[in-house]
């Protein structure tokens, strides 16, 4: 046989076997290769950073969907990922993101991110950057740059992202859209939204003494992008929330919450302006303490954010720390107010709503107005509500970028973090400290003041100090390609 036919020969049948081969299996994506493409009858392949605490749940909640599969793990505190560890056997185990990634590109199609907040983001991105979706723990970001950043490689690398705000898709944020665009309580002028927390240290010295690290826990990993600092008990594995370097306090928390229903139901963009006043810790008669590494006890935000949906923009309060708003006159001496810590209050031309957590429970005041209340339901419902966050999340992804409509993906996630840390630029702002010249005192310019922010630009135009607080600068080591 002539060496040209033999050629022919081995290509007709390369060609004849993966015709067969096809009728009656499918290849894996992975095998396959090609951005974006995922085999109709795929499963979803999961690699979990950070998989103990909230990331535990997240991995459960995403292997509720069938699709799904949990491929692999990451986390750097042995201790914390155990259960993981136990619920997935066949998932292989990292303590490193950038090694998992390294190694195992190839074989899975998405992330999942929940580390502390001062993580999120170089995991995510170099996650996009690979072309796989992400499912980001709010709040996406610790920086406002971040936030912008991971905005625009969503789309820029198109995958599909989800945040891990849950009760964006509850019923009761969908219903809370309904009557809003029915007009039940007008053009909105007000929201009030509070949280009981924290329920972690803050307004706090940072501890002086030091301990031995944990064993199981690599402390390096753990601090990623913030400066090397010796280890220090009960920081890890959640009261890092208080601390700047790592966390983005109660706002960061609960806000993406809470939020989060103004947000959408409003069709709020970017805040224009931003002021605030924060709790104070005396630690004698006169002597109020100064602690600018941890967030405050307390603090009141006021926003004022533009509206896609109305013609006025929207001045937004945020209050943390067991702080409310004044108890409306429609509510009842014996009713509650939202679910006893937390709540959302939207003041209109017409009337109010009120809701819980979440968006749970909404409600319009006064109660009575509920009894003959028959707006039709024009939102789609996601299935199974904060559970179906998860599965949504899953089911989008295998449809392939641009498919499915989600609750929370970045394009909505990502303004709504942003004006969330423009809250704490105010916050953090308070604290700045100037010497006064030939002196030993101390003067504080960033309080008692109102910020202008720029949106365009990420920038506060009228008071350049407070500018510091949209970028931090990354340990050496860390830094991830596009965002530098």
């Amino acid at each position: 046989m002539k060496q040209e036919d033999s050629k022919n020969s081995r290509r007709d049948f390369v060609k004849t076997a993966a015709v067969a081969a096809a009728s009656f299996m499918i290849v894996p994506r992975h095998v396959l290769g090609g951005k974006g493409f995922v085999a109709p009858s795929d499963k979803l392949l999961i690699a979990g950073v950070g998989v103990g605490g909230k990331g535990q749940s997240d991995l459960t909640g995403f292997a509720k969907n069938p699709k799904a599969e949990i491929a692999f793990l990451c986390d750097v505190d042995d201790r914390r990922a155990a259960n993981s560890v136990k619920a997935f056997p066949k998932a292989k185990y990292y303590k490193d993101w950038r090694e998992m990634f390294d190694k195992e590109r190839r074989h899975f199609d998405a992330v999942s991110v929940s580390t502390p907040d001062h993580n999120h983001a170089i995991v995510a991105l170099a996650a996009m950057r690979r072309r796989k979706h992400v499912y980001v723990q709010k709040p996406l970001t610790h920086d406002i740059y971040e936030a912008r950043i991971l905005t625009e490689a969503a789309k820029k690398y198109k995958v599909v992202t989800q945040m891990g705000n849950q009760g964006s898709s509850s019923d009761g944020s969908r219903s809370i859209t309904e009557w809003y665009a029915a007009g039940l309580i007008g053009e909105v002028h007000t929201v009030y939204c509070w949280t009981n927390r924290p329920i972690w240290p803050q307004g706090i010295p940072w501890p002086a003494a030091k301990s031995e690290v944990p064993k199981e826990l690599d402390w390096d990993l753990w601090l990623g992008t913030a400066p090397r600092t010796e280890y220090v008990d009960k920081l890890v594995p959640f009261n890092w929330r208080g601390w700047w370097e790592y966390g983005t306090g109660a706002i960061g928390d609960m806000g993406c919450h809470m939020v989060d229903v103004p947000f959408k139901t409003l069709g709020l963009t970017y805040a224009t302006d931003v002021d605030c006043s924060v709790g104070s810790v005396y630690l004698d008669q006169g002597k109020r303490g100064y602690f600018p590494d941890s967030c405050p006890p307390s603090s009141h935000v006021t926003m004022t954010i533009n509206s896609s949906k109305q013609a006025s923009p929207v001045r937004l309060h945020w209050m943390d720390g067991g702080i409310q708003p004044d108890r409306p006159v429609e509510l009842g001496p014996e009713e509650r107010f939202g679910d006893g810590g937390n709540g959302v209050l939207f003041i209109g031309s017409k009337g109010k709503l009120l809701c819980d957590a979440y968006g749970r429970n909404p409600r319009l005041l006064p109660l009575s107005k509920m009894d003959d209340l028959n707006v039709p339901e024009t939102l789609a419902r996601v299935p199974g509500q904060e559970v179906g966050h998860y599965t949504q999340w899953v089911d989008a992804s295998i449809a392939g970028y641009g498919k499915m409509e989600l609750s929370s993906d970045f394009s909505i996630s990502g303004p709504l973090t942003e004006a969330l840390l423009v809250g704490n630029l105010a916050i953090r702002a308070y604290d700045i400290q100037v010497s006064v010249a030939n002196s030993t005192n101390f003067q504080y310019p960033g309080r008692n003041r109102k910020f202008l922010w720029d949106s365009d630009n990420m920038k506060v135009t009228n008071f350049d100090l407070a500018n510091q607080f949209v970028k931090r600068e990354y340990r050496e080591g860390w830094k991830v390609k596009g965002l530098e």
